[in-house]
């Protein structure tokens, strides 16, 4: 079996705590009538989705925050987390994202500050409950079969 390395838990939680204070600023921007500006700010944070989804949470932009100016001053974790299901949930979020842009772009009434509540509640049940919806999504498809765990 090989053997991967591990991601120190408290960077993808703490990409989280970030993640839902942008989100929270698309939906002030998107109901306050300034939906240019919330649509551009939630391209951007698809844009770091993806490259937390493609890439990988070790060069998550929040990620490497984390790493370079926040990890060295903190205790080292008492464990280490398989960076697998932290990955799937940044893709979890880049296709809530992709789809509320795409309806928001075809002229669906609400449809970003919908997608961005969502992802909202998702990022922050990962920041501050350490509760990550996507990686209980990987999970779950995981014990299923749909996707394999290699």
């Amino acid at each position: 079996m090989i053997q991967r390395p591990g991601i120190d838990p408290r960077g993808p939680r703490f990409s989280a705590g970030i993640t839902a204070v942008v989100l929270l600023v698309v939906i002030g921007l998107a109901l306050g009538g300034l939906t240019f500006a919330a649509t551009i700010l939630f391209a951007l944070q698809g844009l770091v989705f993806a490259i937390g989804a493609f890439a990988g949470v070790q060069r998550h932009p929040c990620g490497i925050v984390f790493k370079r100016l926040v990890r060295p001053r903190l205790k080292p974790p008492l464990e280490l987390e398989d960076p697998r299901p932290p990955t799937f949930a940044q893709g979890v979020g880049l296709l809530v994202t992709v789809v509320g842009l795409a309806l928001h772009l075809l002229g669906v009434p609400l449809a970003l500050p919908i997608a961005a509540a969502a992802a909202f509640v998702a990022a922050f049940l990962n920041s501050v409950f350490d509760y990550c919806l996507g990686c209980q999504l990987y999970l779950l498809l995981t014990r299923a079969r749909l996707i394999r765990s290699t």
